[in-house]
């Protein structure tokens, strides 16, 4: 059984992670200024013109190539070595 404190605060939408408000005010800017990096916009924009599938993902490559493979392969990170 759980007790943590933070308990309450999991109960809220989008605060799966039990932060406090302002602990989740303040991941939510990070998320968004990370976001909001010309690297991600690139990124994003390339997606958007490849097309985007439920099933597919995209998944850039550290060399900057990019490949199409499913979604639970490419989310996966342990099997592509990225953690």
């Amino acid at each position: 059984m759980r007790t943590s404190p933070l308990k309450a605060y999991a109960k809220r939408p989008g605060n799966s992670q039990g932060l406090s408000p302002s602990a989740l005010k303040a991941k939510r800017a990070r998320d968004k200024e990370a976001a909001m990096t010309p690297l991600r916009k690139r990124r994003k924009a390339e997606n958007q013109r490849n097309g985007q599938s439920s099933n597919y993902d995209w998944h850039h490559k550290s060399d900057g190539s990019v490949v199409k493979m499913k979604v639970e392969n490419n989310r996966n990170v342990y099997l592509h070595g990225e953690r």
